[in-house]
């Protein structure tokens, strides 16, 4: 079975759903606005840039699930659902995902955003295999910093290469989309890369390694 690949923030949504996440506790005064908003801004133009301290930021976003209840967490992220993520999910994208679907191939997200916020979001897109940045849980909560290793940019080709031997699965004829430079290493493993929609950094290396270059704006 074939793979098919998915970025979730920028690629299948119209925007990242992990600083989306952070505007939403601000918005909600779930935290100090102020403060936590310039932290969040700062940390995702290092993310734009190439350059993010992905377990200083993961430990950031992560604090307050340790110290929220896991009924309290759900409530807030089933309107962050509805409020925030339904308006961003791009038709085009359920499209492409329909049509890798109706092709026979495996469905795998594959995201730097933690698991947390993106579960719920490749279940509302009926992919079952999702690859994220994972959450420490401690006596049946989560304890606020990030676990294992992070699926960031390198990180994402080690989580994938520990899924395709616990799987079996091969990356023989496989599809990366991607809209991002971080995701550059795991672009340069697939048989098919594909730049979503993508920053200008990979769009120049897109346009010069003769990739394909999709919007599903």
């Amino acid at each position: 079975m074939r793979l098919a690949l998915f970025d979730l923030d920028n690629t299948l949504l119209a925007g990242d759903s992990d600083h989306s996440w952070g505007e939403f506790l601000c918005q909600r005064g779930l935290v100090d606005a102020v403060a936590y908003q310039a932290r969040n801004d700062a940390f995702y133009a290092d993310y734009c840039a190439g350059k993010l301290d992905v377990v200083a930021y993961q430990n950031f976003s992560q604090a307050i699930l340790g110290r929220t209840d896991m009924a309290q967490l759900a409530q807030w992220h089933a309107e962050f659902m509805r409020e925030v993520i339904e308006p961003i999910i791009l038709a085009k994208g359920e499209a492409l995902l329909a049509q890798h679907r109706a092709a026979g191939d495996k469905l795998v997200i594959i995201t730097a955003t933690n698991r947390f916020v993106t579960a719920p979001i490749a279940a509302r897109l009926g992919v079952d295999t999702l690859l994220a940045t994972e959450c420490g849980m401690q006596d049946g909560r989560y304890s606020g910093q990030i676990t294992g290793v992070p699926c960031y940019q390198g990180g994402k080709v080690v989580r994938l290469g520990e899924w395709l031997q616990e799987t079996g699965y091969s990356l023989d004829d496989s599809y990366f989309y991607s809209d991002s430079r971080n995701d550059l290493p795991l672009l340069e493993q697939v048989d098919h890369p594909v730049a979503v929609d993508p920053d200008d950094t990979l769009r120049a290396i897109a346009s010069e390694r003769g990739w394909p270059v999709l919007s599903l704006r």
